[in-house]
């Protein structure tokens, strides 16, 4: 993310921690499985893109889930 995008009070405080990296990872992976999903769907195999869907969705979930504990924890620091 480029540094003009960030708020001020956000800059200099990311930390690379083990969740940090996890989460990374999870984008990553979510990368991947698009990939694969959209390959498969343009090969017409659909069938074979529910299983990366299934694990896409479960990704999506908790990353989903951790964005909204930070940013409910970010708001009631910022009050």
């Amino acid at each position: 993310m480029s540094v003009a995008l960030v708020p001020d009070w956000m800059r200099g405080k990311a930390e690379a921690n083990q969740e940090t990296i996890q989460n990374q990872r999870k984008l990553l992976e979510n990368d991947q499985l698009i990939c694969c999903i959209v390959e498969y769907q343009n090969k017409g195999r659909a069938n074979k893109c529910v299983q990366y869907q299934i694990v896409l969705h479960r990704n999506l979930i908790y990353l989903a889930t951790i964005a909204d504990a930070n940013s409910s924890s970010t708001s009631k620091a910022m009050k």
